[in-house]
């Protein structure tokens, strides 16, 4: 599914439930198979169904706070079954990075959770809790204990000249509440205040990805993510097909206007689908066609008209639609139109049904 041109992402489908095409599933965590401290519902019986199929998990997450063995125990007291090697932090990207820049015994300092720390220490680093100590590296990662007193040392130690890394850059983290302050939030000051720009190793690095690929020797990966920066581009980086979730912080206008690195191959609205196959995108017309969903140019370039109930001339009749056909549609006419660059559409719904939808996917009708 790699490789292909822009308009063709989503367009080719899977005619096969994912998880028997793919041999291995890379799951983020925030927002794909938690939220907060509580899973995605349905999740667990999804994961669970992925593996009796035969599909592999593992677990890349941007998240620096917690140690992998925290994370595996966490996903088992929800329903995944997880080791810690199963698990693949930012924070231990971050560590392998500072140790072959600066090799064994480097004092470091950390910001953030437990898991920044501690993957420093297993990468044979010296953590350092000051500035006084004159580290030559800052490790950043998120920590909802960080604050300014933290800030402060890290702001401190890049203006003697340690190099500032930053587990990732994600602006928002995912919360039963909503989108709140996330790692790059934080990194900003420091980098604001600094005048720096920092070494960013975490998703959409493909390192991280490429770990997880060679733990469990994927042959077929799968990416599945809820960021368009950082989960999708990560896979596309990688090499590797991916599947957006709509259980985290991406929505279906920010999918319409997303670049073309940031398109993904597959869409469902959580991890069940990885169980179920994925039509695929026809033309038809001027337009494109996903089941009885048909996309087509109206007046104006970004403009779309959307129908919700159109029926196709000849051939099979549709599979079953999860709610997303018509969006699979938007998106494959609209992307055809912006091979490249992402623009905003301005979707105009034909009739109800598709006034229905948009209201559904949180587009106000044009």
């Amino acid at each position: 599914m790699t490789g292909a041109p822009a308009e063709q992402l989503l367009a080719r489908g899977c005619d096969q439930p994912p998880c028997t095409v793919f041999d291995v599933a890379l799951l983020d965590l925030d927002g794909v198979v938690y939220v907060g401290p509580n899973a995605v519902p349905g999740v667990p019986a999804a994961l669970e169904s992925a593996r009796a199929a035969g599909m592999r998990l593992g677990f890349v997450t941007n998240n620096a706070a917690r140690t992998p063995d925290t994370v595996a125990a966490h996903l088992s007291e929800l329903g995944v079954l997880a080791a810690p090697d199963d698990v693949i932090t930012s924070s231990q990207a971050a560590a392998s990075v500072v140790a072959g820049l600066f090799g064994a015994g480097a004092r470091v300092l950390p910001v953030g959770g437990p898991g920044v720390a501690a993957a420093l220490r297993a990468a044979g680093l010296t953590v350092v809790d000051g500035a006084a100590q004159e580290p030559v590296a800052v490790v950043q990662g998120y920590g909802p204990e960080v604050g300014w007193a933290q800030l402060a040392e890290a702001v401190v130690a890049v203006r003697n000249g340690a190099r500032h890394v930053a587990t990732n850059t994600d602006a928002t983290i995912p919360s039963p509440r909503g989108p709140l302050p996330g790692n790059g939030a934080m990194v900003n000051v420091v980098s604001t205040v600094t005048g720096t720009t920092p070494l960013v190793t975490g998703k959409p690095d493909p390192a991280m990805h490429a770990e997880c690929v060679a733990r469990t020797g994927a042959r077929r990966p799968l990416v599945v993510g809820d960021r368009l920066d950082t989960d999708i581009e990560g896979a596309r980086r990688a090499g590797a097909a991916s599947l957006l979730v709509f259980t985290g912080v991406t929505d279906a206008a920010a999918l319409l206007a997303a670049r073309a690195d940031h398109r993904p191959d597959l869409l469902a609205q959580d991890c069940g689908g990885l169980l179920v196959p994925h039509p695929p995108v026809q033309r038809d017309g001027s337009g494109r066609r996903c089941g009885t969903w048909r996309a087509a140019p109206g007046e104006g370039s970004d403009v779309l008209v959307l129908t919700g109930a159109h029926v196709p001339s000849g051939g099979d009749a549709p599979a079953k639609d999860d709610g997303f056909d018509g969006l699979r549609a938007l998106c494959v006419a609209h992307w055809a139109r912006h091979p490249v660059h992402g623009a905003p559409a301005d979707v105009v719904p034909a009739d109800e049904h598709a006034a229905a939808a948009l209201h559904r996917w949180g587009m106000a009708p044009s």
